[in-house]
């Protein structure tokens, strides 16, 4: 079998592609609307760091509606780059803290913290009673 895409095939794919990122689109703005009705911070299902993947192009739900497992992977690790480099560079280095030290205590200070929000997302989302991501 060719690996050329042949012209149908590709503009299939393409609305297909298409067809997924409007989806995605209209589920978020739904949940958007939700939140906002039932009186959410913004803050807590819209930070920065979700916003911004947003604008990159990044489908992933706002945080109360994101997976355990989404909303842990992307804390833990955005916290342990971030975490990880101010703390080596600011404090761990001059104190003559070896690099491979300094990556295992950055692993474990940011999968305390992935844990601890992916666990708070999902006591926001019970509280609030939001429906499913895929129900929206």
């Amino acid at each position: 079998r060719s690996c050329v895409l042949s012209a149908c095939e590709a503009s299939r794919l393409a609305e297909q592609r298409q067809r997924k990122e409007m989806d995605f689109e209209v589920r978020k703005q739904k949940a958007l609307a939700i939140m906002v009705r039932r009186n959410m911070f913004k803050c807590n299902y819209a930070p920065p760091l979700i916003r911004f993947l947003w604008w990159l192009g990044v489908n992933i739900p706002p945080l109360p509606f994101a997976s355990f497992w989404q909303v842990f992977g992307l804390m833990a690790g955005s916290f342990s780059i971030m975490y990880g480099l101010l703390m080596y560079l600011m404090v761990w280095r001059p104190q003559g803290m070896s690099p491979l030290f300094a990556c295992a205590v950055s692993l474990i200070t940011s999968v305390l913290f992935g844990l601890t929000m992916a666990l708070f997302y999902l006591w926001l989302r019970r509280v609030h009673k939001l429906p499913d991501w895929q129900d929206l």
